[in-house]
């Protein structure tokens, strides 16, 4: 069994994959700060440290001495909303955060590197499914770091580091943080319908999007580890493929044994008219392909809530 490093290990992401790696039988090691994560997510069988994936101390302290035989960061600011707030602090816990974690791979011979990266990083794209070969022309300060990261990743290669970016797409599913409104377009969307019957959209009907459940992502990611061919690759990560906001909360809706309301007003800075995966190449280095429809996922999701409310 395996020894890993998972960041972000609070979050919703970052939980998912550690308690598979957990139940997989491997040795896990959770670095999380907590800033956004809840400690009540850690699964159980995880090693915490909190900590900042930014801060040098951690290097010399925490995981000092530590040996792994791969490194999963998760870890970071993940709303291209947020990132407008406070671009610096976008920068430090996004693209620093993953050239420490590169130098500290790099000195505790830890020679796999998987990372979460997004698909803010393509940016504004023609209205077809994106590949990883597209021109990138990241919208946000989020998505600027991300695919900084990905070059910083692309630099290490040099060192011996093997590395595969993951571009994730709209990541939803139970385990998300409900409580964030400026970060998931379904959990957004789907706290509101919650708690007030009425769903507040920022943007029109028509924009679109790609929704991929965590089980799929989490399937990902453990894929990587067995495919060794993936190293050195950037490969998207979709699901529900093209999805219209309209079409998004009709799901919704019918979800609900209550009538909802809907409300279209304002924008989102550095949001996208829309944007969709080909997720072909993961078919072909990962054995990759999504396996919960999205009206499935929603239901999933929507059990999970009701019962955490009860």
């Amino acid at each position: 069994m395996g020894k890993y490093l998972v960041t972000g290990v609070a979050g919703f992401i970052g939980a998912a994959v550690a308690a598979a790696l957990v139940q997989d039988g491997h040795e896990v090691t959770g670095l999380d700060n907590l800033s956004t994560g809840f400690l009540v997510n850690v699964p159980e069988g995880v090693s915490f440290i909190e900590g900042n994936c930014q801060d040098k101390a951690v290097y010399a302290s925490s995981l000092a001495g530590k040996a792994f035989d791969a490194i999963f960061h998760i870890a970071g600011q993940s709303s291209g909303e947020i990132s407008f707030d406070d671009p610096v602090h976008d920068l430090r816990t996004n693209a620093e955060s993953t050239l420490h974690l590169l130098k500290f791979a790099l000195h505790a011979g830890c020679r796999r590197f998987l990372y979460a990266s997004s698909m803010s990083v393509y940016g504004v794209q023609p209205d077809a499914p994106v590949r990883e070969d597209a021109m990138p022309a990241p919208q946000s300060f989020y998505g600027v770091g991300k695919l900084a990261s990905e070059h910083y990743l692309r630099l290490y290669e040099q060192y011996g580091i093997q590395s595969t970016s993951l571009r994730l797409f709209n990541v939803y599913g139970p385990g998300q943080n409900m409580g964030n409104l400026r970060q998931g377009m379904v959990s957004i969307f789907m706290a509101m319908m919650l708690k007030d019957g009425h769903i507040r959209v920022k943007g029109g009907p028509d924009r679109f999007r790609d929704f991929v459940y965590i089980d799929d992502v989490v399937s990902a990611f453990l894929a990587c580890l067995a495919r060794p061919d993936s190293a050195g690759k950037v490969l998207n990560i979709g699901g529900s493929g093209k999805v219209r906001v309209e079409e998004l909360l009709e799901s919704l809706q019918s979800l609900s044994a209550s009538p909802v309301s809907v409300e279209y007003s304002g924008s989102t800075a550095g949001d996208l008219q829309g944007i969709c995966a080909d997720s072909s190449l993961a078919g072909r280095y990962l054995g990759y392909k999504s396996t919960v429809p999205l009206k499935e996922g929603l239901a999933r999701m929507h059990a999970w809530c009701v019962k955490r409310s009860g």
